[in-house]
């Protein structure tokens, strides 16, 4: 057949099946017209659609002007700026500069005196909001940390001194007071927490700009962000940027329902990932705050971890469930009543532990002095074990890494025998000063070596293999040849890195 042809019919039978369409639907109409009672009437739109329509209003391409909330809730927001002193030395080693936080500092004076890491004068800008009439306010603790006052900007652009009545690091918040006035607009803190995809507006101090607000949903709830906030944080899209910290994030009803915390971002700027602390944790730390100046929490003195699908295939356990015990501290509650390292916390008087981030949730929300009872499995044996909790002691800035001196002595390349080339270039500890006494120290990775990617780094200190302990190379090699002539495929070690101890799995190869 011609192929011209062929692509000249095409249209005709398309146009000729339409038309037989359209007169199927008239038959339909003709016929059926006959077989309609006469009270019939269209059913009712979907629960759903007319949600939909309520929160959009009369039009479904948008949502409705947040202009009315704005109007209620933004003369109660508030700049906030500080100065502070502090080195470069400071400066790199922030949490800022790890997590772009919304308030670097910024505007650098001149050097206060000489020396290797001189002192400057910075000023910090950030956001905060009123929660009572008399002039409490709450911001981030990163905004005004160091200062023991705070000038504050309000919307209608008076200029107020407040003082810091007190501030915690582990959830990073603060709470500022004004004094002198009773009438200050408010906020609320929100009683509910809004759900994934709910709309919510963030009012702040962008950049020293004043009174910006964005819109956004929430992205995501239950954020745990390695160790950076005490809690769960909640997650939106609204767009927060540099001077937005310690702003609040509402919902449509005005209500607060976090606090702007920090951001990710691989330039600077915002790209749709900000993260709140989330109201709840914000009325418990303020009125601990507000009450004595500071936040107490329970504290098992314990350093955990989770127990990963490769640790519980290790250790024989049925699921990964529970927070593994990595260290319990000396000094500690858990270690003076019977726990450690090695044990796996399962549950809390009586209530099952997810994971460790769960275990560290339950003990803070206690207060300190309360008795518990851990249910613990040590050796796939459970076990009960009493105690009560300590007072969780405030975070210290760990000294910045120098480059130690490793002494003299060659490390050793592990790899010999029946053991197969790990990547690992080791060291006893009691030979490299200031490592202890106890394990070998890794002072070299090979890339192509089978524990390279493992997450192993420079200066880890090995102190333990599949519950031994090691203090040389061999001893090392020596409990991987007998793990694999147990038929072993891999093994659980226990590490040392800076201040913290941690178990990693490894194959045995």
């Amino acid at each position: 057949m011609d192929s011209n042809a062929a692509k000249t019919r095409a249209p005709r039978r398309r146009a000729a099946a339409l038309v037989c369409i359209i007169a199927l639907a008239a038959a339909v109409g003709i016929f059926g017209a006959h077989l309609i009672p006469h009270d019939w009437r269209a059913p009712v739109r979907p629960a759903l659609l007319q949600s939909t329509a309520a929160l959009f209003g009369h039009s479904a391409s948008g949502p409705a002007s947040f202009a009315d909330i704005v109007d209620a809730v933004k003369p109660a927001v508030i700049g906030v700026q500080t100065k502070r002193s502090e080195s470069s030395e400071e400066q790199s080693t922030s949490p800022a500069n790890r997590f772009f936080f919304g308030a670097p500092p910024v505007a650098p004076d001149v050097p206060e005196g000489q020396g290797q890491h001189p002192r400057r004068t910075v000023t910090t800008q950030g956001s905060g909001f009123f929660i009572s009439a008399d002039g409490y306010a709450v911001t981030n603790n990163h905004v005004i940390e160091g200062s023991k006052t705070a000038e504050i900007q309000t919307d209608d652009q008076k200029t107020y001194t407040a003082k810091v009545v007190g501030s915690d690091p582990i959830s990073d918040l603060a709470l500022l007071k004004v004094d002198g006035r009773s009438d200050f607009a408010f906020v609320r803190l929100a009683d509910e927490m809004p759900r994934v995809g709910d709309w919510v507006l963030a009012v702040g101090n962008p950049f020293g700009l004043g009174g910006t607000v964005t819109a956004g949903i929430v992205s995501a709830r239950e954020r745990d962000i390695g160790g950076i906030a005490s809690d769960s944080l909640l997650q939106i899209d609204a767009p927060i940027n540099k001077g937005d910290s310690g702003g609040p994030t509402f919902d449509l009803g005005g209500r607060v329902v976090g606090v702007n915390m920090m951001i990710f971002s691989p330039s600077g700027g915002s790209i749709g990932i900000a993260f709140a602390i989330p109201a709840p944790t914000v009325r418990t730390v303020v009125s601990q705050l507000k009450e004595k100046g500071s936040v107490s929490r329970g504290w098992l003195g314990v350093q955990i971890q989770p127990v990963t699908a490769e640790i519980a295939d290790v250790l024989g356990l049925k699921q990964a469930q529970g927070a593994l015990v990595a260290e319990a501290l000396a000094d500690g509650p858990a270690a003076k009543a019977g726990v450690t390292s090695g044990d796996i916390i399962t549950s809390v008087d009586g209530t099952p532990v997810k994971d460790a981030s769960a275990l560290s949730k339950t003990i803070s929300r206690t207060a300190p002095g309360t008795p518990v009872k851990l249910g613990v499995l040590r050796e796939g044996k459970e076990r009960s074990i009493a105690l009560a909790l300590g007072e969780l002691p405030l975070p210290t800035q760990a000294p910045a890494a120098g480059g130690e001196d490793h002494g003299t002595d060659q490390p050793e390349t592990m790899g010999r025998g029946d053991v197969p080339d790990l990547g690992l270039k080791l060291v006893p500890a009691d030979r490299i000063a200031g490592a202890g006494e106890q394990g070998v120290v890794v002072t070299g990775i090979d890339p192509r070596g089978l524990w390279a990617e493992r997450g192993f780094e420079l200066d880890d200190i090995i102190l333990e293999i599949g519950g031994k302990s090691v203090k040389t190379p061999a001893e090392l090699e020596g409990a991987l040849s007998e793990a694999r002539s147990a038929g072993k495929r891999t093994v659980l070690l226990r590490l040392k890195s800076g201040d913290s101890m941690r178990f990693l799995t490894a194959p045995v190869g």
